[in-house]
């Protein structure tokens, strides 16, 4: 009998690979988790500190109820109305008898209706001290706090509500001569989505809102889609305001983003959607806000002072002084939008100010320019002054005058002369309205084309009220003072700079840093000021980031010399024919600036995720599919599956799974393939969320294709990644759970601990279905995988003991030392058998409870608001997982049973093996927009599976 000695080297060699391969596999997938924690951490945390002024009430808020009828009481229980007060306010309102305007309040997802305390208190505060006693009533509404923004269900519901508490509002005003007609709506977050949604109630009057202000509220598609309903709101929402935007032109409607530091909706999102031209829809973010300048988070928009201050101001400046309630004239509410909000000129438009001014003050006043540039500083005593520039011979020469003042007063200093006499104009026309705000000056550029009726330009450096101040002008060529910068590539990782240096003096600079238009594109840019002679008490520098193609431009205040950074980041992609991101240099004269510029690449992957973010549940998802997948083909060829570590590297296939994504999407730029595409009523791909606030939600077709083919692959690491630590979380937990449950039970050695006995299946399915259909699906879903929880737990605690008893095995053995346990292996043998068996079940159930684990994930927010609304209603209505939640729970019950030898032995392994990867390329196309369907698609995958333990 010859004995085979290379049987132990080979195991050596085997059990030294997989060692190699675990190795390998914890190595790569640390790095991924490093990746994504870096991406994480630059979403969360990688922007300028808040520097929002906190908002203070003076006297203690007051929420008084507002009663409604008693069937929107009983439609509604778990909603209310109430009208904010404080102080002397709150008890003169208790009886609720009202004269001031109407302004209705309306949180968001999960937001509080104590939210409005912001709004009301400042409104109050700023009424004080108005003329003739005009103020504002200021509403809110309790939507209970309801996670709208994840469970579409109550939508319709507060939409609803809202109509029924805009009537009862309007009702407090009939003992007025002329009660209000409207209410004006703010709405944060999915408040802003529920206050349009009224237009879409078929018996509402829409003079009742004429103006909605939003604040952090997605208009252009919901962050996730985590139901059907979700989706449908919005689809409905955007056909009504797209579709028969002709009758809603006399809605104004004006859309604040919060800007980077809201990670939770990012600002590409708050857009409205509408045709273009459309004036009285305006969509901007906070950060160019005049006199607000800063990033808000998704929570501090509500309470931000310089923004609620913004918003108090146009609302005193919206009001009809003769009937003392908010105007109707559309032109007026978009000239003080965009006075308060966009650009903040002297005055608005259709004030009384006549555009042509006399000065008849002394000659003595009066100072011609003939210099380039003039920098002037007023005494701090009182004194009246004009400084008069010749256009006649600077129009060849220059294209443009810039002039700023530190004056910050918003009155006219700026005109053309159209009358000279002698060395004074006597008559002017005032050109101040092309001002703009800036944080330490106001700005004026004019273009000498459209001064061709003008002899001179007149500036006013008077000092009416005894405050110092400076006044700066100068003559401009617009070739010489704008300059070019290519930034480098997304991938150069920060090796390469682009550098660019302003040599000659000036005012006003603008870099235009060419192919910087696409989201996913970081940098950090650099800006060092340096001067020859050192100067004190100059005006600061201001760097100016310009998006041409959306109001989201950032400011940045800078002394002189410095060195400042700014983040070149973007929220939307731009559009055709768009130039690229300016940057605008408002500088000391006489001092050099060199700007450079470097990719970011931590930033790049906060950007990855800001934008792409939802697309990683869907591969970690993809993920854990496939390495169930690897398990059964392991047990199809080897009859025992590998370790969980092992088949979720194999998960990660981007060659099969993304390729034939590539494949199809190009197939679908074929006519021929498209029109079959259609025929076969299948759903248009999703393969990246829309970037830009027109795309539309079911097109997920991006502007740069080429950057999906490196996007898809990195976002399928980010996901393999969860999955991963993810599953070794899972086995941690099930270990240490394990030994806390092994002081209740006895030691088993049998695989077939915690299964359930056929009577005992049929009687969970029943109960859970029938839990489901009465109160909430997901609770019956997240039972079932508890059943299956436990299961795992009990395989967990039999592995142990049958390791313990192989463990103590040999030394008994020595001890008892009798011959026919020499002569005879079979207990040991019979032990290790065991143990095999016990450790290729937990495997197996090990990942799948990974994979159980994504529905009940994606299910929990309508479990959440099912507990939350508990004290009204038992059922939840409408049920999201009402389609799926029966099979689900069938599927769950019947994999509790399953082993290794079981699917070995089934005759639909083979097929239910091949079965992952389509459904993952399936999953990957028509998921990233639409999280829901991921359920469906897991069915397909699992049912088969089901099948196999049972055929």
């Amino acid at each position: 009998m010859t004995i085979d000695t290379r049987l132990p080297i080979m195991r050596d060699l085997s059990r030294k690979g997989r060692t190699n391969m675990k190795l390998a596999t914890l190595l790569f997938y640390g790095g991924a988790l490093g990746l994504l924690a870096v991406g994480l951490r630059e979403l969360f945390t990688g922007f300028e500190e808040n520097r929002c002024s906190m908002t203070y009430m003076y006297e203690y808020p007051e929420f008084r109820r507002v009663a409604l009828p008693r069937r929107v009481a009983r439609l509604y229980p778990a909603y209310g109305l109430y009208l904010y007060g404080e102080g002397l306010y709150a008890q003169e309102t208790r009886e609720l008898q009202l004269f001031g305007a109407p302004v209705l309040f309306l949180p968001g997802n999960a937001g509080s209706y104590k939210q409005a305390r912001s709004l009301g208190s400042v409104a109050l505060r700023k009424a004080e001290r108005a003329e003739g006693g005009l103020h504002f009533n200021v509403f809110t509404v309790d939507f209970n706090e309801e996670m709208v923004a994840l469970y579409g269900g109550s939508l319709w519901q507060q939409t609803h509500f809202l109509h029924e508490s805009i009537k009862a509002i309007l009702k407090l005003y009939k003992h007025l001569k002329t009660p209000p007609q409207s209410v004006v709506l703010v709405g944060h977050s999915m408040g802003g989505v529920v206050a349009r949604a009224l237009f879409m109630l078929p018996h509402f009057n829409t003079n009742r809102v004429r103006l909605i202000i939003t604040q952090a509220s997605p208009h252009v598609a919901p962050v996730l889609v985590l139901d059907p309903y979700l989706l449908d709101f919005y689809s409905s929402l955007r056909k009504k305001w797209v579709k028969q935007a002709d009758e809603l032109r006399n809605v104004t409607v004006l859309s604040v983003g919060g800007g980077h530091r809201d990670y939770q909706v990012r600002s590409g999102l708050i857009s409205l959607p509408c045709p273009p031209g459309d004036p009285s829809k305006l969509s901007l973010v906070a950060t160019a806000v005049p006199r607000t300048w800063v990033s808000t988070d998704h929570l501090s928009i509500v309470w931000c002072k310089e923004l609620v201050l913004a918003t108090v101001r146009a609302f005193f400046d919206l009001v009809d002084p003769e009937t003392r309630q908010f105007t109707d004239n559309p032109a007026k509410k978009i000239a003080v939008l965009n006075h308060h909000f966009i650009r903040h000129p002297v005055r608005m438009l259709g004030d009384t100010q006549e555009a042509s001014v006399s000065m008849l003050d002394a000659p003595e006043a009066w100072s011609e320019v003939n210099t380039l540039r003039l920098a002037y500083t007023t005494p701090k005593e009182v004194e009246v002054k004009y400084f008069m520039f010749a256009l006649s011979s600077r129009r060849k020469a220059y294209s443009d005058f810039y002039c700023r003042s530190s004056n910050q007063d918003m009155t006219s200093w700026v005109y053309g002369c159209v009358h000279r006499n002698g060395s004074s104009c006597v008559h002017t026309v005032d050109l101040s309205k092309g001002a703009e705000l800036l944080p330490p000056y106001k700005v004026l550029t004019l273009s000498l084309s459209d001064l061709s009726s003008f002899t001179h330009l007149v500036v006013s450096a008077s000092n009416f009220n005894g405050k110092e101040f400076t006044v700066e002008c100068e003559w401009q060529r617009h070739q010489s003072r704008t300059l070019s910068a290519p930034v480098p590539h997304v991938l150069s990782l920060g090796l390469s700079v682009s550098e660019v240096t302003v040599n000659f003096s000036g005012l006003f600079h603008t870099i235009e840093l060419q192919h910087f238009h696409q989201v996913y594109q970081a940098f950090r840019i650099n800006v060092a000021s340096q001067c020859k002679v050192q100067k004190v008490g100059v005006s600061p520098s201001v760097y100016r980031m310009k998006v041409p193609w959306f109001l989201e431009d950032s400011l940045i205040t800078a002394s002189v010399p410095s060195v400042t950074e700014i983040s070149g980041m973007l929220h939307t992609n731009r559009l055709d024919n768009a130039s690229s991101v300016l940057l605008q240099l408002h500088t000391t004269p006489n001092c050099q600036y060199k700007v450079s510029v470097r990719t970011s690449f931590p930033r790049v992957l906060g950007q990855i995720l800001r934008f792409f973010g939802p697309m990683v549940p869907v591969y970690t998802t993809v993920t854990l599919l496939l390495a169930c997948g690897c398990q059964l083909s392991s047990i199809r060829k080897l009859g025992r599956p590998a370790d969980i570590s092992l088949v979720l590297g194999k998960g990660l296939q981007p060659h099969k799974v993304n390729m034939s994504v590539y494949i199809l999407h190009i197939l679908l730029s074929c006519t021929w393939f498209k029109d079959t595409w259609s025929l076969l009523c299948l759903p248009l791909m999703d393969v990246t969320p829309p970037i830009f606030p027109d795309t539309a939600v079911h097109n997920g077709t991006t502007p740069c294709a080429e950057w999906s083919y490196i996007l898809h692959p990195l976002l399928y690491i980010f996901g393999a990644a969860v999955a991963f630590w993810g599953s070794m979380l899972i086995r941690l937990f099930t270990q240490l759970i394990s030994l806390i449950l092994a002081v209740l039970y006895r030691p088993s050695i049998s695989r077939d601990c915690g299964t359930l006995r056929m009577r005992t299946q049929v009687l969970v399915t029943l109960s859970l279905t029938v839990v489901g259909w009465t109160t909430c699906g997901v609770l019956s879903v997240i039972a079932a995988y508890l059943f299956h929880l436990y299961r795992v737990l009990r395989l967990q605690m039999t592995e142990r003991s049958l390791r313990h008893i192989l463990n103590l095995a040999p030394q008994n053995h020595r001890e008892n030392s009798r011959p026919e346990a020499k002569e005879s292996n079979d207990m040991p043998l019979l032990s290790e058998w065991a143990l095999r068996e016990a450790q290729d079940d937990l495997q197996l159930h090990l990942c799948l409870s990974a994979l159980f684990t994504v529905p009940v994930m994606l299910s929990t927010p309508s479990l959440i608001h099912w507990i939350r609304n508990l004290r009204y209603s038992t059922q939840l209505d409408p049920d999201p997982c009402w389609p799926y939640f029966v099979p689900l729970i069938v599927v769950y019950v019947l994999l509790i049973n399953c082993d290794t030898l079981m699917l070995a032995n089934s005759k639909l392994l083979q097929f239910t093996s091949f079965l992952p990867l389509p459904v993952s390329v399936a999953m990957v196309m028509f998921s990233p927009l639409h999280l829901y369907r991921v359920m469906y698609f897991l069915l397909g995958a699992l049912v088969p599976l089901a099948l196999c333990c049972v055929l």
